[in-house]
Order: C-alpha cells, then structure tokens, then sequence
C-alpha cells in the first residue's frame, strides 16, 4: 500500500480526514499521497436563455481556487507529512467520482482516504453524498471517515462476515494487504438473530474463511442480536475496534448504514473508520 488517494473539498472535516491519513501512510509506510480536488463548470445564461452558455472566466477562477486551496492544504499537512513521504497535488475539471475512477485507472492508487460528509451537515442524507458514491462505483478500497475519528494508528480490524459463499464472495487480497501494512489484530464479527442465518453450510463456510486468513490469528465473534447496526456499534464499542471492513453487497451496508433514521449507528459512525472494499 504504497499510494494514497485524498479527494478534498477543503471542508474542515477533509482537513480532518487529510490529517487522518498522514497518521495511517505513517502506519503503512506509504511512499505518496496524492490530494486531489475537482472543479467543474458554471453555466451562465447567454442572449437565448434557452442556451445556456459556459463562463470561461469562472472556469479559470475554480481552476485557480483549487489550486490554491491544494496548496494550503498541504502546506498545512506538512506538520503530520511522515518521513519519506511525498504529498502531491491534483486538480482537475471533472465531476468527482468520474475524476477518481480516471485517476484509479492512471496512476496505481492502493486505497482512497475520504470524510464522510461534505462539511458539517451531519444531518443530511448521506446516502447520496460524494463519499458513498465513490465508495459504490470505485473498486478500489475506499475508507470512509468520520468527522471525529481519532488521530491514531489502526490496531484493531473488524471484518463483517455472513459466512455465505465465502471463497467466491470474499476480496482476500485487499484485506491482506492491509493486515500486512497496519499489523493490526484481525477480528471476525457474524450477527445473526436466534440462529435464522445458520445453514448446513455454515461450518464448513466458516473453515474456508479461516483458511483464507489463518496466519493473521483471526479472533471469530458469533453475536446474537435482533438489529444489525445496534450490535455492530456495540460490539466495536466494548472491542476498541479502529477500522470496519465491510463487503458492501453482502450486508446492504449502505442501505442501512446511511439511511436517515438510523441515528444510533450515526453516531457510531461518527468515530470509527469504515474500509469498503469490492467483491
């Protein structure tokens, strides 16, 4: 994990998330960081308002916003800039999650660091922010973080497994990738409710899954609970958990984990990093 991808919109909590991923290229020993912000057009209308008409001028004024805001950003981080790091800047005229994927597709990024919000309304449905957006359609790692998640190394993992075609489903190699650059302890945690997810299959599911990650000492957690997202906040809660890895389709995480009725499972959120990582 060599490259780290940090798209800003120069939010104090991107500030915040920048911050934050010093703290883990320190931790993996990453060569880059890359802080990226995209701008795009604004539209004025001409003569005809029925042909809208690009104002060249306003392209040149975000073009030179982004810049200088990319500059300031990093000269901020210089303070937490690890050793043998180099941050470098990227703008570009582009929508963001199209921008990302481009930048994926050109340069050899490992994981992508972004805050969960724009700025600070937490009150907004998040389900259709940039964040979960690029967490949907980029396929490279995305770690989503909190406004408040603490300034500290990742020692603890938490891998959300239902144990359901495990071999086919699971993405081994982003995950090995980061229990080998963080060496963090490696947690398991199945939620299921009177037993209503347990099948003929599951031991053997759940031995296939220890194959696949067995020289990390894996620590299995078999929880009961009658909703998801209240015994995963408790579970991270009481274990000191840095960092869930989630596999988005299996559990329908975004679904549930951004609606806006879910409140407790916001604050949760609001502390503790999320890693989606693709099947």
């Amino acid at each position: 994990m060599k490259t780290i991808l940090i798209p800003t919109d120069f939010s104090e909590t991107a500030k915040h998330t920048a911050i934050y991923a010093m703290e883990i290229a320190r931790q993996i020993k990453a060569e880059k960081v890359i802080l990226y912000n995209t701008y795009q057009t604004i539209v004025t209308v001409g003569a005809d308002p029925l042909i809208p008409a690009v104002d060249a001028v306003s392209i040149e004024n975000l073009k030179k916003g982004s810049e200088e805001g990319l500059q300031n950003l990093k000269f901020i981080l210089l303070a937490y800039q690890p050793e043998n790091v180099m941050i470098k800047t990227l703008s570009e005229f582009n929508l963001l999650t199209a921008g990302i994927q481009s930048v994926c597709e050109r340069m050899p990024i490992d994981v992508i660091i972004m805050g969960i919000t724009g700025g600070d309304a937490i009150e907004e449905n998040l389900f259709g922010s940039n964040t979960i957006q690029v967490a949907k359609n980029v396929t490279v790692p995305v770690i989503i973080v909190p406004k408040y998640a603490p300034l500290k190394p990742i020692e603890k993992i938490l891998f959300l497994c239902d144990f359901e075609k495990v071999v086919e489903t699971t993405p081994v190699q982003p995950i090995i990738r980061l229990l080998d650059a963080t060496k963090a302890a490696f947690h398991v945690l199945n939620i299921d409710k009177n037993n209503s997810h347990f099948t003929p299959e599951t031991p053997h599911e759940s031995l296939m899954l220890h194959n696949l990650f067995h020289q990390y000492n894996p620590q299995y957690h078999f929880v009961d609970g009658d909703d998801f997202m209240e015994t995963a906040n408790s579970f991270v809660k009481e274990n000191n958990i840095d960092l869930i890895v989630s596999i988005p389709k299996r559990h329908g995480l975004f679904e549930t984990l951004f609606k806006r009725s879910h409140t407790k499972m916001m604050a949760f959120h609001s502390i503790v990093p999320l890693m989606v990582v693709h099947e």
